[in-house]
């Protein structure tokens, strides 16, 4: 009997060092995989548009992503040879923390292109840790703002016109197009978010895989086909981005499948997962990519 109690711990120790390896060299392909994939991305050029892509980054609810996403993909396209303008629009200001640019009271910012007429040139600051990133910052000043625009001239194209400004002088005086501008809004449907919406020619809307993700969204779509129809009718919603998704949850992937029905040419077929670095990095004032460039 005891023969044969040892003879089955052996067989079942066996056994778990079977599944033990086959899980390990699961695991080693899956990594190797993976180092394959970003050495290939490291080699591959993006093509640049045709021509300057101005898209807003915009959900009325808060929380969702958005100023995340404007900072990671103004910093994955300017790494990947872009120009690139990021235009912080929020009073909170937490594009410009995260793309580490000075944004104090008094510091020249989207404020006063917005309510004072400054030229957007006179507004923009290099990001320190990545080459051809230009960011217009917000300032608390803008908090007053959507008030003090309501009594301004063309008070819905006043940042459409300063970067048409912006663009000829550039080009007047030699300087690459830029190809991106992300314009990051704040969470409501105000004279800031309008005056982003003319500006732009698409929109880019991060919708979070959680209960009540699409909660306010309709009401946002008509307030962009409003905007299409009385003062841009160039603005389409290019973009759908699926953050916070955990396919552990089945929510998520009801949530996800429901959106996926909702726009079926816009949401994009990458997901980003919950990931502690992407929270982690702007406290550190900067993007994932620059952070830690090893997170998937």
């Amino acid at each position: 009997m005891e023969a044969g109690l040892v003879e089955k711990d052996n067989v079942s120790g066996e056994t778990a060092q079977t599944t033990n390896s086959a899980a390990s060299t699961q695991l080693a392909r899956q990594l190797e995989s993976e180092k394959r994939r970003r050495e290939k991305l490291k080699t591959k050029r993006m093509p640049k548009p045709e021509h300057t892509r101005i898209i807003t980054i915009s959900n009325q609810k808060g929380g969702v992503g958005k100023t995340t996403t404007t900072v990671n993909v103004s910093t994955a396209m300017a790494r990947a040879g872009m120009n690139v303008l990021v235009i912080d629009t929020d009073p909170q200001g937490n594009a410009s923390t995260a793309l580490n640019i000075d944004h104090h009271q008094g510091v020249p910012s989207i404020y006063n292109v917005l309510i004072e007429d400054y030229d957007l040139k006179d507004v923009l600051y290099e990001n320190p840790d990545t080459d051809g990133l230009l960011v217009a910052p917000s300032t608390i000043d803008l908090a007053g703002a959507e008030i003090e625009l309501v009594s301004l001239v063309a008070r819905e194209q006043r940042l459409s016109r300063a970067l048409e400004r912006y663009f000829e002088y550039r080009e007047e005086i030699g300087l690459p197009r830029i190809d991106y501008v992300f314009i990051d809004c704040p969470p409501s449907l105000g004279l800031l978010t309008v005056n982003a919406f003319v500006a732009a020619n698409e929109v880019l809307i991060p919708i979070q895989t959680e209960y009540y993700a699409l909660e306010g969204l309709s009401q946002l779509v008509k307030n962009i086909e409003m905007i299409q129809e009385h003062l841009n009718p160039a603005l389409h919603i290019s973009t759908i981005l699926l953050t916070m998704y955990d396919s552990r949850t089945n929510l998520a992937v009801q949530v996800a499948e429901e959106v996926r029905d909702y726009f079926p040419q816009q949401v994009l077929q990458a997901v980003i997962p919950r990931n502690v670095r992407i929270s982690e990095a702007p406290s550190y004032q900067q993007s994932v990519l620059t952070y830690d460039p090893s997170s998937t």
